[in-house]
């Protein structure tokens, strides 16, 4: 039998140094690589808020615009539609316009949306209806209006929902029921139109837009630093128009990094 010697006992450790640990050196603030997209996106809301940052984002990236808006009087660097995306009827005819200004339509961005503060017995119904005919039907008629234009350059379509589609919160039963659906709706047209028109859900979280205007200051938020910029989620929607073809991003939610509406 052979044996081994046993092994030296290991030497001690010093103590640790008192005081603060030390504070590494902050990574390297290197820019982002220039995206670069040359489709032909409508994006509804484009006026104002996200809409607008979309559009920004796609034109710098080498994209054409067409803004469909109710007010399109601040619309000064891409192509726009005047429309109430809750007239069905009217959004037929502007995404049309649309797509004959563009000579078709590779993406469409359904970015328009309101929102009725208040509980439910105290939101008057054509109010709250008027939420679900902007938010969700008004989303619904966008898309089906374009379907036909994205068949044809086998392009996108992507809803903007929110994180309030899937956390329900108090006086807010308008646009959570409008946001749920169009995670919902969403969902469902993904799985009808796969192989043939890509289909991505957008959840950003708050941002510093001025939806919150036209709210009573009790819903207002009162600490819009955990608010994110909307120049973010449009960097994050040029990301998924900028995906290869056969590649998919179905859902993606973004926000800042102190959001309290999720989880």
């Amino acid at each position: 039998m052979t044996l081994f010697p046993a092994a030296p006992a290991p030497a001690s450790l010093p103590d640790p140094v008192p005081g603060p640990l030390p504070v590494p050196d902050p990574l390297p603030q290197t820019p982002p690589l220039p995206a670069v997209f040359t489709g032909r996106v409508l994006v509804t809301g484009g006026a104002s808020g996200l809409g607008a940052a979309v559009s920004a984002a796609v034109t710098a990236a080498g994209g054409s615009v067409v803004v469909l808006d109710r007010d399109i009087s601040a619309v000064t660097a891409a192509k726009a539609v005047q429309v109430d995306v809750a007239d069905r009827a009217g959004v037929e005819a502007a995404v049309l316009e649309a797509a004959q200004i563009l000579g078709g339509l590779d993406a469409v961005v359904t970015a328009a949306g309101i929102d009725r503060c208040g509980r439910l017995e105290d939101v008057a119904a054509e109010e709250w209806e008027k939420v679900i005919g902007v938010n969700l039907l008004g989303t619904v008629s966008v898309v089906r209006a374009a379907l036909p234009h994205l068949a044809v350059s086998h392009g996108r379509v992507i809803t903007v929902a929110s994180t309030l589609g899937l956390k329900a919160v108090s006086d807010a039963t308008a646009y959570c029921a409008s946001k749920f659906g169009v995670i919902g709706f969403s969902r469902a047209l993904a799985a009808e139109t796969r192989g043939q028109v890509g289909v991505t859900t957008m959840i950003p979280g708050g941002m510093k837009t001025r939806f919150f205007d036209d709210r009573t200051e009790q819903y207002r938020p009162q600490d819009d630093s955990r608010l994110n910029d909307p120049e973010n989620v449009a960097a994050a929607i040029l990301f998924v128009l900028g995906q290869p073809a056969g590649c998919e991003v179905r859902e993606m939610l973004i926000c800042h990094e102190d959001e309290d509406s999720w989880p």
